[in-house]
């Protein structure tokens, strides 16, 4: 457990998330101290000698913290009870520590690190797939053979190897639900190979029947659909602070939405997907099929 400040500034413990969500939820609470006070961001830029556009980065958990801008921030806002400072100070530190997949900085960009931080602490992960099997629910030679089509060089096995360490949410104590739409194309694409590709389809078969992941395969039959071409997720997280998020990822760059108006067509295309795929069990058993086929 960490403390986290709550709208006021007292601290409420929460259940430890990783730094990416520590971070979102500090700026969060620095956001909402700022509002109160009715304190512009160019103001508070000032405060810490830099620009609106710093504040707008802190305050969306974009960037680490400085304990010299939180205390000069905390003192703008009036904050100055000295427990309560502390805290902000503590959880500040917590959000700065490096994740699991710090190690593989070298390898990631930042904008995928982001995600990375993201995905480990959601408690909601629902995902659209049209081309290949969700990085989640990935067997390791299924990873590899994907991974080779861009990268083939030394760090092979650490590309695999990070998105192997993803999967551990999956059987953690306290893991995400994940809800995972598979476009019909994907069980017809045998990337790696025909005995790749059976191996595959019955490991999706074997995650499916966990209580905490849901698959889904969408037949060619349902006809067009609102996400025709445009794979996504949607994360959900357990903080009241955090807002879903939709990620779309790019080859060399990924976009994150928060606006409202995003969210509502990103969940409305999601919920039109999963009644237009076929149920859980029918899709257990299309993937079971697919993975006998010569």
């Amino acid at each position: 457990m960490t403390a986290e400040p709550d709208e006021i500034g007292r601290v409420q413990p929460v259940v430890d998330r990783g730094p990416t969500v520590l971070r979102i939820a500090l700026g969060g609470q620095l956001r909402k101290l700022r509002e109160s006070k009715g304190i512009t961001r160019e103001a508070a830029g000032d405060a810490i000698r830099g620009s609106h556009a710093k504040i707008s980065r802190l305050e969306l958990g974009r960037t680490g913290f400085k304990e010299r801008d939180i205390r000069d921030l905390l003192t703008l806002y009036g904050v100055h009870d000295p427990v309560e400072r502390t805290s902000f100070f503590e959880l500040a530190r917590q959000a700065s520590e490096p994740g699991w997949w710090h190690r593989y900085s070298d390898l990631l960009p930042s904008w995928f690190s982001t995600y990375l931080g993201l995905e480990q602490a959601a408690s909601q992960i629902r995902t659209y797939e049209a081309q290949l099997v969700p990085g989640l629910l990935q067997t390791p030679e299924y990873t590899r053979a994907i991974v080779t089509l861009g990268f083939d060089d030394a760090e092979t096995d650490r590309r695999v190897q990070v998105r192997q360490l993803r999967q551990d949410v999956l059987r953690r104590v306290d893991p995400p639900v994940v809800w995972a739409v598979i476009d019909e194309a994907v069980l017809h694409r045998p990337i790696g190979g025909r005995e790749v590709h059976r191996a595959q389809l019955r490991y999706l078969a074997e995650l499916s029947l966990l209580p905490n992941v849901t698959v889904q395969v969408l037949p060619y039959s349902a006809g067009g659909h609102a996400a025709a071409g445009s794979s996504f997720s949607i994360l959900r997280f357990g903080e009241p602070e955090l807002p879903d998020i939709v990620y779309l990822e790019q080859l060399t760059s990924a976009l994150y939405l928060e606006r409202r108006q995003d969210l509502a067509m990103y969940l409305s295309v999601m919920d039109q997907l999963s009644v237009q795929a076929e149920l859980p069990d029918r899709s257990r058993e299309i993937l079971l099929s697919y993975a006998e086929r010569d």
